[in-house]
């Protein structure tokens, strides 16, 4: 199983696809769920049409993000966005400097000595009720009822220096996760016969995997395992489950649940324009508050009812502060 691969080629139009993109999106659509499924006669067939289905709507979901925003200190001072999301453009930089995966990405291959990294910056959205002092009038109130607009988690995705390359690696991503959120409905499906314990252990472990693999809505942990490890971790757990063998009924139930999953893709996974008018510190104001400013913003949601905020973002990495090694840094007070 090669699950890391792209399925995507960078030219694909929606309802135009080789023959070759669909069949290996239909054999993805199996090796990202359960393996076995193959043992089903007819699942090709079966998942042919869900599956240009579910290109269509990753597709139409990735070319309909925003276009891509510089990030260097004056893109800070001139675009909303930017302004709303960090509280400054060091903290911008400083966030984007300990991105493990922009790291990572700079310090091999084409990422090395790049001048312009494009990216996808991910972050959630938070609003608070709070008591705050505001201007009312002429006057200023006390313990008047406000509502803050705060952004945290701030991660990148899929780093490139070709912006084209990075919304089609986000097209697998997106692809990816419609399959993990598939996989989580036979998850719980298996939950509930004790007595496939162990196959339910084992769905549940590529679950999780396939999740820290896909479309990431939470900010990656430390210690997160690399592509590599990732797919050695997939491979193990569907050798494993061929191991078990077929159970005809199960199979079929689990080929009905990816099928339905990719043929409902857009109320599986969707985007959501998002308008905000916001005074100084974040605070949201009226829509006619001449002291706010308006920001449009873009949000993706799956059904499982997360949501994060999604930004097409360009980076210079010489604007970037260096990080200190912590050992190197260590050894000074030695």
């Amino acid at each position: 199983m090669k699950l890391f691969q792209s399925i995507f080629g960078g030219r694909e139009t929606i309802g135009r696809y080789p023959e070759s993109l669909i069949e290996i999106a239909i054999e993805r659509s199996v090796d990202g769920t359960d393996s076995r499924l193959r043992l089903v006669p007819g699942y090709r067939k079966r998942l042919r049409d869900p599956v240009i289905h579910a290109l269509d709507h990753v597709v139409a979901l990735v070319d309909g993000l925003p276009a891509t925003v510089a990030a260097r200190p004056e893109d800070y001072r001139n675009d909303p966005r930017l302004a709303a999301m960090f509280a400054s453009a060091d903290e911008m930089h400083q966030v984007f400097s300990r991105d493990r995966t922009l790291s990572d990405y700079l310090s091999r291959g084409e990422g090395l000595g790049a001048e312009r990294v494009t990216a996808l910056l991910m972050a959630r959205r938070d609003e608070k009720n709070i008591l705050g002092m505001d201007l009312v009038g002429d006057q200023v109130r006390r313990d008047v009822a406000q509502v803050t607009v705060s952004f945290s988690g701030h991660h990148l995705l899929e780093p490139q220096t070709v912006e084209a390359e990075c919304r089609r690696f986000l097209k697998r991503r997106a692809f990816d996760h419609l399959l993990a959120l598939a996989l989580g409905r036979i998850v719980k499906a298996r939950g509930e016969r004790a007595d496939l314990a162990r196959q339910r252990d084992l769905l549940q472990r590529k679950l999780r995997t396939m999740q820290r693999a896909s479309l990431s809505f939470d900010q990656p942990q430390r210690g997160a395992l690399d592509a590599a490890a990732l797919q050695i971790e997939l491979d193990t757990v569907s050798r494993q489950l061929d191991v078990l063998g077929a159970e005809t009924s199960v199979l079929k139930n689990h080929l009905e649940v990816v099928a339905k999953q990719l043929q409902d893709a857009e109320h599986q996974l969707w985007s959501e324009e998002i308008n905000l008018r916001l005074g100084p510190m974040n605070i949201r104001r009226d829509p006619e508050d001449p002291t706010g400013r308006t920001i449009v913003l873009h949000e993706l949601h799956n059904s499982r009812g997360a949501g994060v905020v999604v930004l097409p973002i360009a980076i210079e990495p010489r604007d970037l502060p260096r990080q200190e090694d912590l050992v190197t840094a260590a050894q000074r007070y030695l």
